[in-house]
């Protein structure tokens, strides 16, 4: 019996419910039609914002990225999102700068204007930007490799045209050296012949003297060999490195090595405007205003029925 009854009190309380709402019908209406107006005026008063992106790909040495993207990102934001946030009537900006998830060497760049072509120019203004600091750099390492270029050629010069001619001369002047001691070696051999066996210091004397000149051209031969050998490995093991470096340093010059920042493909522009959003403000205005009524309905049932009791 008693479950019957809460029952039935329930079915009366939801009754009176409906009966309080269908009351305050037009009150419903005439407040949900407001809010709802109000919400549209506001929404298709608003100047429109056209929102464009890019995708930004950092420049390269030799698939060495100039610039670290994490550091490039916090660089920019700071010059082109914090530094500008407080300029006075702009009608363009860059929303945001971040690394694209997956992809290190990319970073992401969306602006808003009050027109796509506004949009877009803010985005090329990042880009110009970037590609001034990375031509530098990559200047640089231009400059750089020019260098150790032009110090090669010069190493390879002074092989050519010095050390090689400069032991080319000492060879040339020991040769001449040799010929002379070779000389006095023959000539002393023929003095030994012609000395008489009964003079034996006479004989002595001249031994020695072939033995010193014996010593100075075996002295001579060695050098000579290794002259020859220190120009041989100077015009092939050495010349034949710094000609190897040299076409590896020309091989990095060659333009496909170099790359400065660019835009992947083109600048992403929306022909609608991606603020306000026009159809959701309507929405989310017209159930808002339908809810607020229904409670201001119950509200002032509420008031009134608590007057009604203090009158009694």
């Amino acid at each position: 019996m008693q479950e019957n009854r809460c029952i039935q009190e329930d079915e009366i309380d939801l009754k009176e419910l409906f009966k309080t709402i269908w009351a305050k019908k037009i009150f419903i209406v005439i407040f949900t039609l407001v809010v709802t107006i109000l919400a549209g005026f506001y929404a298709y008063s608003k100047t429109p914002i056209y929102e464009a992106k890019a995708l930004l790909e950092i420049g390269e040495y030799k698939k060495n990225p100039v610039d670290d993207a994490v550091a490039l990102e916090k660089k920019l934001s700071t010059i082109f999102i914090d530094m500008e946030k407080n300029l006075k009537d702009k009608t363009s900006q860059i929303s945001n700068i971040s690394v694209v998830k997956g992809l290190k060497n990319f970073l992401e760049i969306k602006s808003e204007s009050t027109s796509n072509e506004e949009a877009k120019n803010e985005i090329l203004k990042v880009l110009t930007f970037v590609q001034n600091e990375h031509e530098k750099i990559l200047d640089d390492v231009k400059k750089q490799k020019e260098m150790e270029l032009r110090n090669i050629d010069l190493q390879i010069d002074d092989i050519k045209s010095k050390s090689v001619a400069l032991i080319d001369k000492k060879i040339e002047n020991n040769i001449k050296n040799l010929k002379s001691l070779e000389e006095q070696l023959k000539q002393i051999d023929e003095n030994l012949k012609k000395i008489d066996t009964l003079n034996p210091s006479l004989a002595a004397l001249k031994l020695m003297e072939k033995r010193d000149i014996t010593n100075s051209i075996n002295t001579i031969t060695i050098q000579n060999f290794e002259l020859e050998s220190k120009k041989d490995e100077l015009l092939t093991t050495t010349l034949y490195k710094l000609e190897e470096s040299k076409k590896i340093i020309e091989l990095s010059l060659l333009p496909h090595n170099y790359k400065n920042t660019q835009i992947v493909g083109e600048i992403m522009t929306n022909d609608f405007p991606t603020k306000p959003k026009k159809i959701l403000i309507v929405a989310v205005a017209f159930v808002t205003g339908f809810i607020i009524s229904i409670f201001l309905v119950f509200l002032f049932n509420f008031i009134k029925q608590n007057a009604n009791r203090t009158d009694y």
